[in-house]
């Protein structure tokens, strides 16, 4: 009885002091969920204080930057957005004199520059990244999860989550990819696209994974040769249109 009185007074405690700060509120782009969790009067605080904005992510920066850049190369497929053009050549093209013209280009990127330009130079002919599935892998309480729906939001999508051990049929799994990755046009206009985030992908079945990859390489076979409208438009059936983040424990 004392902890949870002392507990319930550590509670008001802060919520004494989150509603005196104005900022953070202000600063939150969808102040739908706030509201909810302020009503609810019991809240687990793993739940209350988790991160709602890139910026309040504590895991590591450079897995964080290198799954939104590998995010933001779907834009231009899910959104219709043109890449935009960096203008970074002709700086380094106009002071030629100061280093060798093939070292210097590589020896200062950082580690996140040299990613971003491996993942920018890899696109299929349809200007979707070569590498179609996201893997995030780590022990428990890491906060892969807490990523993916984070960056998720933060690049403009609606995060779909599904657990991989809990559908266990090979078909309730393929229906779910499908349904979350290849709806376009069914959404209203005020309506986000979908990613997929697929957790626990280390304990479903083979049969599963089949299914996962049977549809990337469906995609991948789409563009070569020639056949007919129906066989077109079954392959179209399985073309992957969506981004998909897989969570493991065990790579």
């Amino acid at each position: 009885r004392h902890v949870q009185k002392v507990s319930q007074q550590l509670t008001e405690i802060i919520n004494s002091c989150l509603e005196s700060e104005p900022s953070t509120e202000s600063l939150e782009p969808g102040g739908d969920t706030d509201p909810e969790e302020e009503s609810a009067s019991h809240c687990l605080w793993v739940d209350k204080f988790t991160p709602r904005r890139y910026m309040e992510l504590l895991s590591d920066d450079y897995t964080n930057r290198c799954l939104l850049k590998w995010l933001k190369l779907w834009d231009t497929v899910v959104f219709g957005k043109e890449k935009a053009v960096k203008k970074g050549k002709p700086s380094t093209a106009a002071h030629p004199p100061f280093s060798h013209p093939k070292e210097h280009p590589n020896k200062w990127k950082t580690k996140v520059q040299l990613t971003e330009e491996i993942l920018e130079a890899e696109l299929d002919q349809h200007k979707r990244p070569k590498y179609k599935v996201a893997l995030l892998c780590g022990p428990p309480g890491l906060g892969k999860t807490t990523l993916a729906h984070v960056i998720a939001r933060h690049a403009g999508y609606n995060a779909v989550e599904m657990n991989a051990s809990d559908d266990r049929s090979p078909e309730v799994f393929k229906t779910r990819i499908e349904a979350a990755t290849q709806m376009k046009s069914v959404l209203g206009a005020g309506e986000k696209p979908n990613c997929l985030i697929i957790d626990e992908i280390d304990g479903a079945p083979a049969a599963s994974i089949n299914v996962l990859l049977n549809i990337i390489h469906r995609k991948d076979v789409q563009g070569e040769g020639e056949a007919g409208a129906g066989r077109r438009r079954q392959r179209e059936g399985g073309l992957l249109l969506r981004p998909i983040i897989c969570i493991c424990n065990d790579q």
